[in-house]
């Protein structure tokens, strides 16, 4: 083979796998994402419900509801609003948590998300969204931490 055959046929490999590299990329980027509200529920069960099963075994939780591929379970949270709070993404959260609890839900919503009845706290409210990660108690800040709920949407309002 002559040194400019090598050349040629190296271009044209490098080329093809530049454009395969570039149309994956795109596509992974521009796939659409997890529709959550729509998505049918995996589990209902009370703030107190899952801080507890994390308490206890987080091992064992983390198995029933984290997926290492991305897709964690949805949960419906039924709870006591503790706390309302804006992230520094201006992303609205809401803490359920019963006074007797360690832990509790820190539920964040989307920015798109719209209020249509005021929430306060307090208040019972039963909230749909994805699992981030779990409740645990951490040695080196001598606190617990919540169960997050990511992609939050407002399921009622009572």
């Amino acid at each position: 083979m002559t040194r400019r055959k090598i050349i040629k046929t190296t271009l044209i490999t490098i080329g093809v796998l530049l454009v395969i590299g570039i149309g994956t990329g795109l596509y992974l980027f521009n796939m659409p994402h997890r529709d959550v509200q729509n998505t049918k529920s995996d589990y209902l069960l009370s703030a107190n419900e899952i801080v507890q099963e994390y308490l206890n075994d987080k091992d064992a939780a983390n198995k029933k509801y984290l997926d290492a591929e991305g897709e964690s379970k949805v949960l419906e949270i039924t709870g006591t609003v503790a706390k309302i709070d804006t992230d520094f993404n201006g992303q609205k959260v809401v803490l359920l948590q019963s006074n007797e609890s360690k832990s509790g839900v820190s539920c964040t919503f989307p920015l798109d998300f719209i209020e249509e009845t005021p929430i306060v706290i307090g208040q019972t409210l039963t909230i749909k969204g994805v699992i981030r990660s779990g409740a645990e108690y951490n040695e080196d800040l001598d606190m617990y931490e919540n169960v997050l709920l990511d992609k939050c949407s407002l399921i009622n309002n009572k």
